[in-house]
């Protein structure tokens, strides 16, 4: 059975995938490249914290430093999972990288904080003791 930051961080990834999603068929059409991004940017940001506020007194966070290792964690399963999909799909490191620039209203490395700090957040607001 797969640890429960673990559950909740799959969860969070297939948020991130419907997010994706939304983003190239209606926020980007409709919005434009920039605003497009942008929007889908703060709005998996928000679905980051949802989730880990949500699930943080499932999830035992018992200090805050197992919040932060749970964040640390996260962050890292989501960046070799961005490079891990990127490379299957056959894009060049060029591109992949790109997304960790700000261009084009690309916020992902704020998205990228949000996902390290966001069990910090939650067991402040939900698990804390």
């Amino acid at each position: 059975m797969l640890p429960r930051p673990v559950l909740a961080w799959l969860a969070i990834l297939a948020l991130a995938i419907l997010n994706g999603a939304l983003r190239e068929a209606v926020l980007v059409p409709n919005l434009g490249k920039t605003a497009g991004y942008v929007t889908s940017g703060v709005l998996l940001a928000a679905l980051v914290l949802l989730v880990a506020i949500s699930l943080a007194p499932w999830m035992r966070l018992a200090s805050a430093r197992r919040a932060m290792g749970v964040g640390a964690l996260w962050l890292v399963m989501t960046v070799v999972f961005e490079f891990g999909f990127g490379i299957a799909r056959g894009k060049p490191w060029t591109d992949i990288v790109a997304a960790y620039r700000f261009a084009d209203g690309n916020i992902w490395p704020l998205v990228l904080v949000v996902v390290l700090f966001a069990p910090l957040a939650g067991w402040r607001l939900r698990a804390r003791p």
